[in-house]
């Protein structure tokens, strides 16, 4: 009795703790969910961490820094090359989540209208201290070029030119304001547009010969340390006070801090300084390593720094980040097959840049010489082209299409084309790209049939050739521009000779072609009565492979023109520089306009240039 009464009362506890326990699961699984973050759990998204890096190398240096640190803690990161006004378009569209290199004040109207609509976020200041404004040699400085008012005096020495990097980067804006706006009376200036390489091989080349030169320049930079640079003052209203003086921060799209808290723990701690930044980009820029080498080699020296910025800090996996810093950094020691090989690279690059460094130190005057030669050759004939009143020029290109073709609607069309390229704004830089186009074409053509002739004549040369030409055809064009870069310095001539080596090839084979096809017949005709080797090549030769070769040279005047986009990179100008530009600020309407103008362009050069069509008889 008394146990069955001893059970009674149990049994409302039991039945109360069976409907409790569930009750109390579920809750504790909302509360770990809710706490995870904390705790270092975050969703599997995050394992993926998208870094914006703009091509500047104090921007690559610190992003390679973060992506390095990511690895050791289990992530993944993907950097993208991407501009400025890119990089914050895709991060509104949650296409790139952090992006490390928000210099300021100069970069306030790239960010300004998604800091505003809430679609990228501030995370913090990761570097103070630096500066961006205009920069010159120090013995231009010591001539009286101080300030941005002593620019003009010295207008003929600076060839009314000023420097910049990428086309639609906000330095480059800021510039061509100035110039817009005739501030300083600089209304007759033009600036350059390139890259930061380019800038800086036109930059070490003027300091080579002692000329003057105006560029952008910013700190932290190697360029602080190989070269003797001065900052110009007078240009607070344009770059901000105390030199451009600027801070650098850190971006994320909207509500990543929220999702990924422990990222963003680790961006939070960032803190770079100007000498820190300095030695890894010359890592990257003088020894020549990759960011990812140069970024590993600079945090295994510096495990102060590391540990400050991973304090508080866990792998992707919840576990505290240093007490596992040893053993993270075996991770990627599994590969150890692909370490291996790669520590026991073959030389090619190393050898390359090698050799260009002696030609470039024992070459200088013969580069120079052609520099010379074809910039002057190039201007000129855009000085010419500019010279004749434009609607003068419109009549006489659409007088050729006529007296070519005899055809009122293709010399019809040839004057509304140029007519509407210049209602768009882009006369001039059409006759920019429509100069570079026919020198290259005609150099091409004046190399490569007389190639072609001989090749088809000996095939043991057309052997020795044919690797060559497969490799001027597939070696990717912008590697062409790296040489010769460093070699001409930027503007047409880079441009023009890099445009030559991509389209030599096409008269070269048509021409081979052409010849090789020549009848057995007509060449056993012409022997049989006599005719000398001159007398077969010009009587009976080109006769009949004319067609061939044409085409050939018409082929070649296209591929001139697709090379206009890539020759805008190195400084070059002319319709490539407004294409460039809209991509790096996402201008679609700029972009169609040019790319329209390049449309109507290639269709004029295809029309004219090709052979008259003949009528059936």
């Amino acid at each position: 009795m008394t146990g069955k009464q001893s059970q009674q009362p149990g049994r409302p506890c039991a039945r109360r703790r069976s409907v409790l326990a569930p009750i109390f699961l579920i809750g504790a699984l909302i509360v770990l969910t809710l706490a995870g973050p904390a705790y270092g759990i975050e969703p599997d998204s995050c394992k993926t961490v998208r870094l914006a890096d703009i091509g500047w190398t104090d921007v690559t240096a610190t992003t390679a820094l973060v992506s390095n640190l990511l690895k050791e803690l289990g992530y993944e990161p993907q950097v993208t090359v991407l501009s400025v006004p890119v990089t914050y378009a895709s991060m509104k569209n949650k296409d790139i989540d952090v992006f490390l290199g928000n210099w300021m004040p100069s970069q306030e109207a790239d960010r300004r209208s998604f800091i505003a609509d809430g679609s990228v976020e501030v995370v913090g200041v990761n570097l103070v201290g630096a500066k961006y404004t205009l920069g010159v040699p120090a013995y231009s400085y010591d001539a009286g070029l101080k300030d941005f008012a002593d620019i003009q005096r010295f207008a003929g020495a600076l060839n009314h030119s000023i420097y910049g990097i990428e086309p639609g980067n906000d330095g480059n804006r800021q510039i061509l304001g100035i110039i817009a706006h005739n501030e300083f009376n600089l209304g007759d200036f033009k600036l350059i547009e390139s890259s930061e390489q380019g800038m800086l091989a036109e930059v070490e080349r003027a300091i080579r010969a002692h000329a003057p030169i105006v560029f952008l320049a910013w700190d932290p930079h190697p360029m602080n340390m190989r070269f003797p640079i001065r900052y110009l003052s007078g240009g607070d209203a344009t770059f901000g006070p105390n030199y451009g003086g600027a801070t650098v921060l850190t971006n994320t799209r909207a509500g990543y801090l929220q999702q990924c808290p422990n990222v963003g723990r680790l961006l939070k701690n960032l803190q770079f300084t100007p000498r820190g930044e300095s030695e890894v980009m010359g890592a990257i820029l003088d020894r020549h390593e990759t960011p990812a080498a140069a970024a590993a080699e600079w945090l295994k020296a510096h495990p102060s720094i590391k540990a400050q910025w991973l304090a508080g800090v866990l792998r992707s996996d919840g576990q505290p980040a240093l007490g596992r810093l040893a053993d993270s950094t075996g991770l990627t020691d599994r590969q150890g097959f692909e370490k291996w090989m790669t520590r026991h690279k073959i030389p090619v690059g190393d050898s390359v840049a090698v050799m260009i460094d002696y030609v470039k130190a024992h070459g200088t005057a013969f580069f120079d010489g052609i520099s010379t030669l074809v910039g002057t050759s190039v201007n000129g004939f855009t000085a010419l082209l500019r010279a004749i009143p434009s609607p003068l020029l419109i009549l006489l290109a659409a007088a050729l299409a006529w007296v070519l073709h005899r055809s009122l609607a293709l010399a019809a069309f040839v004057a509304a084309a140029l007519l509407f390229i210049m209602n768009q704004g882009y006369w001039v830089a059409t006759l920019e790209t429509l100069s570079l186009v026919m020198l290259s074409a005609l150099v091409s053509a004046l190399v490569g049939v007389p190639l072609g002739i001989a090749a088809a004549h000996r095939p043991r040369l057309y052997a020795a050739m044919r690797p060559v030409l497969d490799l001027m055809q597939t070696l990717p064009t912008f590697v062409y521009l790296i040489p010769t870069l460093v070699l001409f310095g930027l503007g047409v001539v880079p441009g023009l000779i890099s445009t030559v080596i991509f389209a030599l090839p096409a008269p070269i084979r048509l021409t081979y072609l052409g010849i090789s096809s020549v009848p057995r017949s007509l060449i056993e005709a012409g022997q049989a009565f006599g005719a000398t080797g001159t007398q077969m090549l010009f009587k009976i030769e080109l006769p009949s492979a004319a067609a061939t070769i044409l085409a050939g040279l018409t082929q070649c005047i296209m591929l001139c023109l697709s090379m206009v986009v890539i020759a805008a990179l190195v400084g070059a100008g002319g319709l490539g520089v407004p294409v460039v530009r809209a991509l790096n600020t996402v201008q679609i309407g700029m972009g169609f306009e040019a790319g329209f103008a390049i449309v109507l362009l290639a269709i004029i050069l295809d029309r004219i240039s090709r052979p008259r069509e003949k009528k059936p008889s």
